[in-house]
């Protein structure tokens, strides 16, 4: 029996391999990136020499050997309210899912608008919307990096995009609210320095002009989509002398809280205050109440994300794809006829 030198695991090379397996530098390459076109015996081949050295290709050895990086960006703006934010982890589940079935690598980015980002060995970069980070999108465009936006609609970039109709859903959820006889409907809102909060604003305001209802200042509660904010803006809104029959929140998260405090308050949910929210965070099933919400389709936005970065990366297309996908208002138990 051959004993081979054992080499120092820092030292060791794609070619390192190649050499000791008796194969071609491209057909490691295909091993490592589990392509399907190595014939078994090399295949078998291969893995034992990377078992027997210790071999652990690095991202920047796939690049050079493949041509092309595998590695996916997903940069989430970092503020707040992400941190209690349903869609960011249906975002990251929704994208990671996907990235491992296309077996592409993804590296986690929460930015600010004031920091730099490393894109050095990125093959592709999903923004999980752009909130105050606008230059760093058009620097990694400028760099002739792929990129592909979710949750933002950008219609004035070369860029693909795939947001959600946020305005048509929550005009969807005040036209059934109105359906039902109310008139006074109150809005919490997201943090306003996202789309998705301002475009939910203004389709609660756009179905109240359909209706030819007032719009009342004092009943728009504006948050920054935490728990914290929307108990605060709950407990204003039923405290007031002449309390909204019902209510829009921005996100199930936060509509479950206004629940919460209006069942302190001994508040009966549908009976004294009906209440919508936005997501369809699977929560909102299990409280005392089921919630009537407004279903935004998360994870196929994640995934068609994905698919869109993964075309522009192999090249197989180079033009630019910019969708709306259409929400679902969802009726459950929360909310009540009056009059």
């Amino acid at each position: 029996m051959v004993r081979r030198k054992k080499e120092s695991s820092h030292s060791i090379s794609i070619k390192d391999v190649a050499r000791l397996a008796g194969v071609s530098i491209a057909t490691v390459s295909r091993v490592i990136n589990k392509r399907d076109s190595v014939k078994e015996k090399n295949r078998l081949k291969v893995l034992d020499v990377i078992k027997e050295l210790k071999f652990n290709p690095s991202v920047v050895a796939q690049r050079l050997a493949t041509g092309r990086s595998n590695v996916v960006a997903l940069v989430i703006p970092r503020y707040e309210g992400i941190f209690y934010s349903f869609y960011a982890l249906e975002l990251i589940r929704g994208v990671g899912t996907l990235c491992d079935a296309l077996k592409m690598d993804l590296l986690l980015n929460l930015t600010d608008a004031r920091s730099s980002i490393n894109l050095k060995n990125v093959g592709g970069v999903i923004f999980a919307d752009v909130i105050g980070n606008r230059v760093q999108l058009e620097d990694a465009l400028a760099g002739g990096i792929p990129c592909v936006v979710v949750n933002c609609f950008v219609e004035d970039l070369a860029v693909s995009c795939i947001a959600i109709d946020n305005l048509g859903g929550a005009a969807e959820a005040v036209n059934y609210l109105i359906s039902l006889g109310h008139k006074r409907i109150a809005h919490i809102t997201g943090d306003m320095i996202t789309q998705a909060a301002s475009e939910r604003l203004e389709g609660y305001k756009q179905a109240l002009k359909k209706h030819g209802l007032s719009l009342e200042e004092e009943i728009i509660f504006k948050t920054d989509y935490s728990r914290g904010q929307a108990r605060g803006a709950a407990e204003q809104l039923i405290k007031m002398p002449h309390p909204p029959t019902a209510v829009f929140v921005a996100s199930d998260a936060m509509a479950l809280e206004v629940m919460a405090v209006a069942r302190e308050r001994g508040k009966k949910i549908p009976q004294d205050l009906s209440i919508v929210g936005f997501d369809d965070n699977p929560s909102g099933l299990y409280g005392p109440v089921a919630l009537t919400t407004v279903r935004q389709p998360l994870i196929k936005m994640a995934q068609e994300s994905v698919r869109e970065l993964s075309l522009l990366m192999s090249k197989k297309k180079s033009e630019f794809e910019k969708i709306i996908l259409p929400t679902e208002l969802v009726i459950r138990e929360s909310c009540q006829k009056i009059g």
